[in-house]
């Protein structure tokens, strides 16, 4: 088990001038500073893409974007959940270095520079539709706004499923194109709803789709429901990569298309049971794909780490702006300019991951506190309190994890799948991603991978320490000192007056 230097690891100077020395050259090209269009989905994983090869879920304008772009095939969220990774994308800093922004259904501090504010202070005008930053409570800090961006959300439509939300995202950035003023460079964060649950159950046979079609990962049983479930979410990727695809055409229209630094991405895996809110590959491993015209060579598949912190910085790069002096990412600027395919940066080989408390459900409003480091060929994760369940308490529900028809067939079996998605685990778990992607099969009990176990917590420890995880610092008490803003409805406590009625 071969680990990175430390000189690969921790940021060069040479890099970072390399990536923004990539903007006036790019810019060159141009002429002018690019527009930014940023889509991402809610909940969708990675891998489902015809652009990955991916036969059974339809994503056209997005495999567009990869023709026309550069297709990522290692983009990682540090903590799979939705606002907690939209923080980290807003901010350019890892949820650890968030303060109460690492937790679900926080609040957002106002103390952490977000892009589209550095952006409209340099000119560009900004907005967003859809899902911004959230859920959470932004307003108690002071923020004017949600903080991706002044909200377009006057234009709805029917929806074709019940489960799929009624914003029309394509139209409200056409509504917010309209209203740009001439000449300006302009920010748009198009936040689709989709895949989130809830799903109209059956929506995906009734539109004809076939069970047989589906691709299970080894957590799974083979199995008609969760067959059927998988459909449904099929349907609400092909509705986001829609909307992308009308966001393209609006540009195409309004002659920006080339002039636009076009990112489509996600900020975790799916909804369901041992991917969103877990830390285990399908859950922190996301969809990228960015298109910029010309001014980067087109087809290209690049193999580099890239953190979803990273975005922020690369996107005031683009714009010819150093990065806010809060930011912790490094802009992959120079990774986009390159003309290589693979690897391009080899210092770009390590990725660390974490959580804390997601969603209620546990006594005292506990969490469920992970860290992980993910190199080529291992990840190693680390259970901080591993007698917790870590999908939530059985009483209450597993409340991280989304209810669903998967869900409600794993946990009425109490066999090995169940075991997988719910069931306890040990404080150390290790798994050759390289071969075992789905991460069943756990090395930490292994002598022969004992060394290379305990290398990997080391440098994980080492660069979590670098990066001020209070975790690594002795204050981890802090983080059950975190508000939680959203309902109450299945916390441990409403669970325990409940039952003692």
């Amino acid at each position: 088990m071969s680990l990175p230097s430390r000189r690969e690891l921790l940021k060069s100077s040479a890099a970072c001038t390399a990536a923004l020395a990539a903007a006036p050259a790019l810019r060159a090209q141009g002429g002018k500073p690019p527009n930014i269009l940023f889509a991402i989905a809610d909940d969708w994983g990675y891998g489902h893409a015809g652009a990955y090869g991916c036969s059974w879920i339809h994503t056209p304008s997005f495999d567009r974007v990869a023709r026309e772009g550069v297709k990522f095939t290692n983009c990682f969220t540090s903590n799979p959940k939705c606002s907690p990774c939209r923080a980290s994308i807003l901010t350019g800093r890892n949820t650890w270095q968030l303060k109460e922004a690492i937790n679900h259904y926080s609040i957002f501090p106002n103390e952490f520079t977000v892009f589209p504010a550095v952006l409209e202070k340099a000119g560009y005008f900004c907005g967003m539709t859809g899902k911004g930053w959230g859920p959470g409570d932004f307003q108690a800090t002071g923020w004017e706004h949600n903080p991706a961006g002044k909200e377009y959300q006057e234009f709805k439509l029917k929806p074709p499923y019940t489960g799929i939300a009624a914003t029309d995202y394509a139209r409200n950035f056409e509504a917010f194109l309209n209203q740009r003023p001439n000449g300006s460079p302009f920010c748009f964060w198009l936040g689709g709803h989709e895949p989130h649950r809830a799903y109209e159950e059956g929506s995906g046979l009734r539109a004809g789709r076939k069970l047989s079609d589906v691709t299970l990962p080894a957590y799974y049983p083979d199995n008609k429901i969760i067959r059927s479930d998988m459909l449904d979410y099929a349907l609400e990727v092909e509705w986001f990569d829609r909307h992308l695809g009308l966001a393209l055409q609006a540009l195409e229209k309004a002659g920006e298309l080339d002039n636009t630094l076009v990112v489509a991405t996600s900020d975790h895996g799916m909804p369901f049971p041992r991917v969103k809110g877990q830390i285990y590959e399908h859950g922190f491993h996301v969809p990228l794909a960015i298109r910029w015209g010309k001014r980067i060579a087109a087809g290209r598949a690049v193999d580099d780490f890239i953190n979803v912190r990273d975005f922020a910085p690369t996107f005031l790069a683009a714009a010819g702006l150093p990065p806010a002096g809060t930011m912790t990412g490094r802009s992959f600027l120079d990774v986009l300019a390159s003309r290589k395919s693979g690897v391009v940066d080899a210092s770009r080989n390590v990725m660390l991951i974490g959580k804390e408390r997601h969603d209620l459900g546990r006594p005292h409003d506990w969490g469920y506190p992970v860290r992980a480091i993910r190199t080529k060929e291992f990840l190693y994760v680390r259970n901080y309190e591993p007698d917790r369940w870590p999908a939530g308490d059985p009483e209450t529900g597993y409340r991280n994890v989304d209810d669903s028809p998967t869900k409600t067939f794993l946990i009425s079996g109490f066999d090995s799948y169940y075991n997988m998605s719910f069931g306890k685990r040990p404080a150390e778990e290790l798994y050759r991603v390289s071969t075992d992607p789905d991460c069943v099969h756990n090395l930490a009990t292994d002598l022969k991978y004992a060394s290379g176990k305990r290398q990997l917590r080391e440098k994980m420890e080492e660069l979590l320490r670098s990066e001020g995880d209070p975790r690594m610092l002795g204050r981890a008490d802090f983080f059950d000192t975190i508000q939680y803003t959203g309902p109450r409805k299945h916390a441990y406590d409403t669970w325990l007056r409940n039952h003692r009625q």
